[in-house]
């Protein structure tokens, strides 16, 4: 049997509103898929591109950004601030607009900023979860200080991670294929429906069709939290810590899932930690039940449980195994 996919001849022109009609059941021609495939672009930039900026500011170095909200506030990236306090943007009809830094996460690589203008158009951040490789994507910028640059291509893997600027690791990056340059950064990535599902931030040096995303979903939880209190609420336990091997036959006698731990270092004074009567050489062994494998597991585990919710460590403490709550003062 061959594997070969045949395709139904059309004759005559297939082009809608040629006057022809495609015959029932017929597959659409080479012609008419890219026709669709250029549509749906062009439709999702006429929809977006007005809500796409160009970000600038003193001291060199640009990059991109969008509008969330009629009244001025947008996102780009950490590394495009800079530590910047102002900077400017610039619209898609050339406007060029102050722009104050509201929030800035380095540890998302993400910014707000609010620019001194009102009733601009915006662009919806998507549900990020739901994106799927393969699909269709969109990335809008300016490039090399090429302002609004469209380019394509595909989703080709989802949650992976990278590590941000003050160290942790960023959760959810989506991985694609449209290409992007240095400016790029802090520009949509944008689904054939026009909703941001993630916002540009890397690529690989000297590769190709390898760009990375923040997601839109970790773009909008930040962007919330700024709003709402002027940065992102994280949780310190106030310790300092290790990863380490522990021996096989403490791994046989409490029964753990894995070697590796993480040791308590120093436990800073008026902590959580500290409050909680955790000690220095404490091996944290799981948190809510969740196995703790490294000092990013315990970033990860901080940062999903909400704020204002305890939590109970699981913690070796020489021969003894012990449970111990942590909670946060609100």
């Amino acid at each position: 049997m061959s594997d070969r996919i045949s395709y139904q001849q059309i004759s005559g022109p297939s082009n809608p509103g040629d006057g022809r009609e495609r015959a029932p059941g017929a597959v659409p021609s080479e012609s008419d898929l890219l026709d669709a495939y250029s549509q749906a672009v062009v439709n999702v930039v006429e929809k977006v591109s007005p809500a796409v900026i160009s970000v600038t500011g003193e001291g060199g170095g640009s990059g991109s950004g969008f509008i969330i909200k009629a009244d001025g506030y947008a996102i780009t990236n950490s590394h495009v601030v800079g530590g910047r306090q102002k900077l400017i943007a610039q619209t898609d009809d050339g406007d060029r607009l102050d722009a104050k830094v509201v929030g800035d996460d380095p540890a998302t690589d993400i910014a707000v900023l609010r620019l001194a203008a009102s009733d601009l158009p915006s662009a919806e951040l998507a549900d990020s979860d739901a994106v799927r490789v393969g699909q269709l994507v969109i990335a809008m910028g300016s490039p090399m200080g090429l302002h609004s640059t469209v380019s394509t291509g595909i989703i080709s893997a989802t949650g992976r991670t990278l590590r941000g600027n003050d160290g942790r690791l960023i959760e959810s990056i989506i991985q694609h294929t449209a290409p992007i340059n240095p400016g790029n950064s802090g520009g949509p990535l944008v689904d054939s429906r026009g909703r941001v599902v993630g916002v540009n931030t890397a690529i690989i040096a000297l590769a190709q069709g390898l760009g990375f995303a923040v997601s839109g979903k970790t773009a909008e939880w930040v962007a919330s939290e700024i709003l709402a209190y002027g940065r992102v609420r994280r949780r310190q336990l106030g310790v300092t810590a290790a990863v380490e091997r522990l021996p096989k036959a403490l791994v046989r006698e409490f029964d753990l899932l894995s070697d590796q731990i993480v040791r308590v270092i120093e436990v800073m004074p008026r902590g959580v930690a500290q409050r909680s009567g955790i000690r220095s050489d404490d091996i944290i062994v799981a948190i809510n039940d969740r196995l703790v494998t490294s000092v990013d597991d315990i970033h990860r585990l901080l940062t999903s449980i909400p704020h204002a919710t305890s939590l109970v460590m699981t913690l070796l403490r020489g021969r003894t195994k012990l449970e111990v709550e942590v909670a946060w003062q609100s």
